[in-house]
């Protein structure tokens, strides 16, 4: 047995990359003659005012509690290379921060007589000085390029912040907010302040566009054996040129696949004559992220099956969103959508008759929720209580999906061998207005006409 599979069965990993010439000769000579960096301080966050006052209100809220929200840290992906770091959503919410140069920071909010002193701990950038510059592959300069220090953080958040080694005394690095301060939190980001909202729409608008570039690639993927993988890619690409990434694993489901909720395997073909279910999102850099469904005749013409079964859920969504306004709840949303997913299906003589009310056979076909609350994490606000999720009164400012669908599979012999193999989800996102609700996606086509009219356009041939 050689030396690397011993070392495997110990459970180390490997460092090989980061072992460099140890000699004191070689560490003068590479922390030293290096010019100084350019530029002074970074400005000013745009969320910097508005975690500001998140943190304010938080405060009032638990005033003699010391509240610890950390970022996470990085975590390996393999061996010695980790994927790519996103701090935790708390964390952003409250410091402003997004991207991925904060892994282990840590704010801490002390009870104070003023309610509280918000203080920013982060581990320093290895700089040129020191010998972690070139052997730190996390932490050093030469392996992951100019980082901010303390006062670079200080400047952007305005948070007084110091260095993670002067944590205080009790705070474990992987501490958490406590059940009450994370329930708090996720029903404050219920309602969406300003700067959240032109974030989504940055969002939104970034994801529209992502879709537009799929439609014009769809000759591209039609012709490749694994054509989903063509979609995925356009769009994972097209956010990560636009954005921050992605903001959820990308749906490109071609065909029967489109029946699967959570199909993100994307491995296979895209035919003509079949529908492709494409559910993406793209995360902007302030880590908000838009959540869009379109379901797309490939061939660009819907077959009369499959717009039978689309105008349904067309029906469905518009009946979702007729009803939302300040003081409805998304338990009625939902209601409204599955009122006409049940009306149809009966009509179709799909829907067996039951001798329980309670039953809903109908949901055979549509078992998941109708809407979930959007922001920084796509199923966002996930630690309210379920009666206030769900019953709780909308307020100007929330926001959320709004996305009924239809999955006939297969094998599934309930239903006519015309719509076997058909899937359909239209889903868009909604704003809760003073007297009302704002489609944020409605520049993306969703009635029949307009998309196929829509596809027809961004496939002719470019002048």
């Amino acid at each position: 047995m050689d030396d690397t599979a011993r070392a495997s069965d110990k459970g180390t990993t490997n460092t090989a990359r980061a072992q460099q010439p140890g000699s004191k000769e070689f560490r003068d000579f590479i922390t030293k003659r290096w010019a100084k960096p350019e530029g002074g301080l970074p400005p000013r966050l745009k969320a910097a005012s508005y975690a500001r006052e998140r943190r304010a209100r938080l405060s009032a809220r638990f005033p003699t509690v010391r509240i610890v929200v950390p970022a996470g840290g990085l975590l390996p992906r393999s061996n010695d290379t980790d994927f790519r770091f996103r701090p935790r959503s708390d964390f952003s919410y409250l410091t402003g921060l997004g991207s991925d140069f904060e892994p282990e920071a840590v704010l801490v909010m002390e009870p104070s007589a003023s309610g509280h002193d918000s203080t920013l701990y982060v581990l320093p950038p290895v700089r040129r000085e020191g010998e972690g510059f070139y052997s730190d592959p996390r932490r050093g300069e030469f392996w992951i390029g100019r980082r901010p220090g303390l006062r670079e953080f200080e400047a952007m958040t305005g948070l007084t912040t110091r260095d993670l080694a002067d944590l205080p005394p009790g705070i474990r690095l992987g501490s958490q907010p406590t059940r009450p301060v994370a329930r708090a939190l996720s029903e404050a980001r219920m309602v969406k302040d300003d700067y959240e909202t032109a974030e989504m729409r940055r969002a939104i608008a970034a994801t529209v566009t992502g879709f537009e570039r799929v439609v014009r690639e769809l000759p591209r993927a039609i012709a490749h054996r694994r054509g989903e993988r063509v979609v995925e890619s356009v769009f994972d690409g097209h956010a990560r040129e636009e954005g921050n990434g992605i903001g959820y694993e990308t749906i490109a489901a071609a065909g029967p696949h489109a029946t699967t909720l959570h199909w993100i395997a994307n491995d296979g073909p895209v035919r003509e004559g079949d529908l492709l279910l494409l559910d993406a999102g793209v995360e902007v850099e302030s880590l908000y992220t838009a959540d869009l469904t379109r379901t797309l005749p490939v061939s660009g013409t819907f077959t009369r099956a499959q717009r039978k079964v689309y105008d349904v859920v067309l029906e469905a969504a518009d009946a979702a969103f007729a009803v939302v306004r300040p003081g409805a709840t998304l338990r009625e949303v939902h209601a409204a959508a599955m009122g006409v997913i049940e009306l149809r299906l009966s009509e179709w003589g799909i829907v067996p008759p039951s001798k329980d009310p309670k039953a809903a056979l109908y949901r055979r076909w549509m078992v998941h929720s109708t809407s979930h609350h959007l922001g920084l994490d796509v199923h966002d606000c996930s630690a309210v209580k379920r009666d206030v999720y769900l019953d709780g009164p909308f307020l100007p400012g929330m926001l959320f999906t709004i996305e009924p669908g239809l999955y006939f599979k297969e094998d599934d012999l309930a239903v006519p061998p015309e719509f076997r193999g058909i899937g359909i989800r239209i889903e868009d996102d909604a704003l809760v207005t003073a007297d009302g609700v704002e489609n944020l996606s409605a520049a993306l086509p969703r009635r029949p006409d307009d998309i196929e009219a829509w596809m027809l356009s961004l496939r002719r041939p470019r002048a």
